[in-house]
């Protein structure tokens, strides 16, 4: 009996889970997305946000503390040189689930879990949309009657094949 089950164990034991956690937490850092099975990405999501959030304050201290976790230079260096910059600001939320799926073996369900700030699409879309509302005018209902119905007459306009009835005629 489970009472209080407070995250998910991922069907491993607690040795397993760390490592695998630390690894995919290293490699989102690194990579700044990574696709992997929904349920990971949560229990993910659970155990990065809170080195990010240690990652803002550059001491030698906080850089031991998510080392600790991670136990790998390459990753703690980028998330206290690169990530921490651009999260500066944010007050939390620094990771992303897009759900993309099931799987094709065993119809697990896959997504896309990625670092908020590094997301060039989702920024420069929210900003296309504000030009794009503001600067929208209304169009005359007028004018497009007007212009059909010049097109149906230009279209009637067009010569006809005469047929020979009506060039023998014309040549009497």
């Amino acid at each position: 009996m489970r009472h209080n089950k407070g995250f998910n164990h991922l069907g491993r034991q607690a040795g397993h889970r760390d490592a695998m956690l630390s690894n995919m937490a290293s490699s989102l850092i690194l990579h700044k997305r990574i696709s992997t099975t929904v349920a990971k990405a949560k229990a993910l999501k659970m155990y990065v946000e809170p080195l990010i959030t240690k990652s803002k304050i550059d001491s030698t201290h906080s850089r031991r503390v998510v080392f600790s976790y991670l136990q790998n230079k390459d990753s703690v260096a980028e998330l206290f040189r690169d990530v921490a910059v651009k999260v500066a600001n944010r007050p939390g939320g620094y990771t992303r689930i897009l759900k993309t799926g099931t799987r094709v073996g065993d119809s697990a369900e896959m997504c896309i879990i990625e670092l908020v700030d590094y997301n060039a699409n989702y920024s420069q879309s929210s900003g296309e949309a504000t030009k794009k509302t503001s600067t929208r005018r209304r169009r005359s209902t007028k004018k497009s009657d007007a212009a059909v119905v010049a097109d149906a007459v230009e279209v009637k306009e067009e010569p006809v094949a005469e047929s020979n009835d009506s060039q023998e005629a014309k040549a009497e």
